[in-house]
């Protein structure tokens, strides 16, 4: 009898001893809960449509732009918890954009905290328009030490280019 391969486990938990590596030190995250929401809301305007973001050639949003405002709702739901000197930062993203919005509609993104793991806050994200959901998915942030994050990136720095 031939052996069956087995899928890939797609949903990895990193070993305990691993996972502070990002946040070496620091306390894990309080007042941040599963059911925590945020929301931001704009209006397609010229400058969100994907022929000017340069994602397409249509004047529809942006698929760029939804994200944005996906993750600004995201933000918005646990960075007013945090404390002074943290902030979260965007790390993973799935999206599915499932309809096209055109200029000057109203579109609504709401992100809702679905697990907090050490300083790994997980999100399931939502946008609509006036008239039906368009775009949906999971998004991941990390909550860190602002001075800490920003001496690494500017141990990156280079002199920009002329």
């Amino acid at each position: 009898m031939e052996k069956q391969a087995q899928p890939y486990n797609l949903n990895y938990t990193w070993p305990a001893n691993l996972v502070p590596i990002l946040w070496r030190g620091e306390k894990p995250v309080e007042n941040i809960r599963p059911g925590l929401r945020g929301e931001q809301t704009t209006t397609v305007t010229r400058a969100l449509v994907a022929s000017h973001l340069g994602s397409g050639g249509i004047d529809v949003y942006a698929t760029p732009a939804m994200i944005a405002l996906m993750e600004a709702a995201a933000v918005a739901a646990i960075d007013h918890l945090l404390p002074e000197g943290q902030a979260s930062v965007g790390v993973e993203l799935s999206v599915k954009h499932l309809a096209a919005t055109p200029p000057g509609q109203r579109v609504r993104a709401q992100a809702e905290v679905t697990d907090v793991e050490g300083r790994r806050v997980t999100f399931a994200i939502r946008a609509w328009d006036e008239d039906e959901l368009i775009g949906e998915g999971v998004h991941t942030r990390y909550v860190i030490d602002i001075e800490r994050f920003l001496k690494k990136v500017q141990a990156k720095a280079r002199p920009a280019p002329e």
